[in-house]
């Protein structure tokens, strides 16, 4: 029988292997699921050390053909520059958001190359759009911000870090480049810079061009404020306002200035050139300020005035009547005249004495309360042709004071037709009569609008209104108007008076001269006049006779020579044969040249007056001359500037020309400076093209 052998029960108890590897793989799970968020977390903060502080500064956010904008992240600054990133044309410090760090700039145009756009913090939309309608090398961005809330303001500053710049509106201290002024933030529109030194006018244009060959046209349909801080940015705003106001400009590059202005500047406005009547720049113009109190008194005075500048032998003139002589005149009276018979009386109107004389008459919109004019205006029915407030009580008409020339005024209201057809009409009798020339519309600056806090009408925002009286005055007085300030304006026949100056050598006297000869240029504006040798704004006449002559030296290359000061009342005879001299230079050397170029301004928009880097624009020295200035490509004119001097440095522009002293005939070499170069009290060096 087999043997059965009894086992011991086993001490190990037996392992279920299934719960087991349950147990584990619960383990292993926890485990990695702790690795796995640790490597989410580490992933997490690389992340966002890239973005915050690995990412690239500047991130390209528009490309053209030769350059694009970048966006730079620390400073919130758009910079303009080439695509191999060595030339920098500008930088605009962006103050449209908060302070805060901005890391992305994603364009939300998607894959349209041409297009940028973005939201900036809800606050604002920005919009870029490329255009490259030009030539090569020609490239320009239109820029667009609208803000998204109501009473946003948008602000951005253009840099002044390697970059002159010239253009916008002139100023009463005038400098070139605008880099060396300072201007608080104010509307920018035309202000009368006699009351005003601190204002913008009487030459405004939106336009701003940088010596890196770059341009900038700002949008004229939105209100803008503007300042200037010496030597590092000037900076345009828009208001804060519940109409949303965006702020739009473009931006265009070039090879150089010349070449960008060439092709945008002259192209502010896309209106047939004119040429006005040119005949005012072969006649020296002499003010005549009289005092009289009667027509009859007034009109001896000018003939005799007249007179006696034709012994001096300081030939065929234009005399300019302030506006309180043209008043006299506009009421002179009829007379009786009786019969030879004795035996009955007519009345007829007394022949004006000074009627074949050459003269210019000057009017404004503006009458003095306490003219008997206006009394008799308001009489007959034209208490509406003056701006007005309406009561809220009876409906009557109260016109709005203003101050003129010392005196409480009232103001003709432009919106109203009949009252331009009343005024302009009233003109042009008057110049009938007299036989005038040229008038002086006189009081174009300022709007009485925003001055008097008053909601404009539709199209006379801002500096529109100046637009407007300009284009009033040419379509009622034709091309031989004279106005005193004018914007957007530079394609009609009209002649502008540049500002008043002070009698003395600073940059509101004789040194502004150049500085806003080139900038009334740049922008058009080549057919102007010049405030009279010595100056105005001293009510009195000049005594220095150093200032006159290096003052009248200036004049003799500008479309007109102006006098307020005769020279037998201020100087020796000496300096009275050398105005004739003058006079004679600037009618037989500088009136053929500028006839020449007025031609090419009608043709082409290119300047007769210009700087001399248009010949050198690549030369950073030609950027800042401020006392020489170009007539077409072809004389140089270097003028002292500097009391008690008579020697100065003379740069000449333009490497491949040749410059000829038309006093000496040397003979130099451009692209060269001449240190210490001499000219006597009774000289100014004037220099010509040499051709082969």
């Amino acid at each position: 029988m087999p043997h059965t052998r009894t086992r011991n029960p086993n001490p190990i108890p037996d392992v279920n292997w299934d719960v087991g590897l349950k147990e584990m793989n619960e383990t292993w799970k926890g485990a990695v699921a702790c690795i796995g968020v640790a490597i989410f977390f580490i992933m997490t903060i690389g992340i966002i050390y890239w973005q915050v502080m690995d990412q690239p500064n500047k991130n390209w956010i528009l490309k053209g053909a030769v350059s694009g904008l970048i966006w730079e992240r620390n400073t919130h600054m758009l910079i303009l520059q080439t695509l191999s990133e060595n030339k920098t044309y500008v930088e605009i410090d962006v103050g449209n958001f908060p302070d805060m760090e901005q890391n992305f700039v994603k364009n939300l145009c998607w894959l349209n190359k041409t297009d940028f756009c973005y939201t900036w913090d809800s606050i604002t939309d920005l919009k870029i759009t490329l255009e490259r309608k030009f030539s090569a090398g020609t490239e320009c961005y239109n820029i667009t911000w609208t803000p998204i809330h109501c009473d946003v303001k948008l602000k951005d500053c253009f840099s002044m870090t390697n970059v002159s710049w010239y253009g916008g509106a002139s100023l009463s201290a005038h400098h070139w480049p605008i880099n060396n002024v300072n201007v608080a933030l104010q509307p920018f529109v035309i202000s009368n810079l006699k009351s005003s030194r601190g204002a913008y006018g009487s030459v405004l244009e939106r336009y701003f061009l940088g010596s890196t060959g770059v341009s900038v046209l700002i949008s004229p349909n939105v209100p803008i404020s503007m300042t200037i801080e010496k030597n590092k940015y000037f900076c345009v705003e828009t208001p804060a306002s519940t109409e949303r106001f965006p702020l739009q400009y473009t931006m265009c590059i070039g090879e150089s200035m010349q070449t960008v202005h060439q092709e945008v500047g002259n192209q502010l406005y896309k209106n047939q050139r004119m040429l006005p009547n040119l005949s005012i720049i072969r006649m020296p113009i002499w003010k005549h300020y009289g005092v009289s109190d009667s027509a009859a008194k007034l009109e001896r005075e000018v003939r005799s005035f007249h007179n006696k500048l034709r012994r001096h032998g300081l030939g065929e003139c234009l005399i300019s009547l302030n506006e309180h002589s043209t008043m006299l005149l506009s009421m002179k009276d009829h007379i009786p005249i009786t019969d030879q018979g004795g035996k009955s009386q007519r009345r007829r109107r007394d022949p004006y004495a000074i009627k074949n004389l050459n003269i210019s008459i000057t009017s404004s919109t503006y009458q003095s309360v306490n003219s008997e004019q206006l009394l008799n205006y308001l009489n007959e029915g034209q208490d509406n042709y003056w701006l007005s407030l309406r009561s809220h009580l009876d409906g009557s008409l109260t016109p709005i004071l203003s101050k003129w020339r010392g005196q409480f005024s009232v103001r003709l209201n432009i919106t109203n037709e009949a009252a331009i057809h009343w005024y302009f009409t009233k003109v042009n009798n008057l110049i009938k009569k007299l036989g005038a020339e040229y008038v002086v519309f006189e009081g174009a600056e300022g709007n009485t609008f925003l001055q008097h806090s008053i909601q404009a009408p539709k199209g006379l925002e801002g500096d529109s209104y100046n637009e407007y009286l300009a284009a009033e005055a040419v379509a009622n007085l034709g091309n031989s108007a004279i106005i005193t300030a004018s914007t957007r304006s530079n394609h009609l026949p009209l002649f502008v008076q540049m500002h008043l100056l002070h009698s003395d050598w600073s940059y509101q006297g004789l040194k502004g001269i150049i500085p806003s000869v080139l900038h009334y240029s740049l922008l058009g504006y080549n057919f102007f006049i010049p405030d009279a040798v010595g100056g105005t704004i001293a009510d009195e006449f000049i005594t220095e006779e150093e200032l006159f002559i290096r003052w009248l030296q200036i004049v003799t290359f500008l479309p007109v020579m102006s006098f307020n000061t005769p020279p037998w009342v201020c100087c020796d005879n000496w300096v009275l044969n050398l105005t004739r001299r003058y006079i004679q230079k600037h009618q037989h050397l500088v009136v053929p040249l500028l006839l020449k170029y007025a031609e090419d301004w009608l043709n082409t928009g290119i300047p007769i007056f210009r700087p001399v880097w248009w010949l050198s624009p690549q030369d950073p020295l030609a950027f800042t001359v401020d006392n020489e200035f170009l007539i077409g490509d072809e004389m140089l004119i270097a003028p002292i500037t500097e009391k008690g001097a008579i020697q100065r440095d003379v740069f000449l522009p333009g490497k491949d020309y040749k410059w000829m002293d038309i006093s000496t005939s040397r003979v130099f070499d451009g692209g060269t400076i001449l240190r210490h170069y001499n000219c006597s009290l009774h000289e100014i060096p004037v220099f010509i093209k040499k051709t082969s």
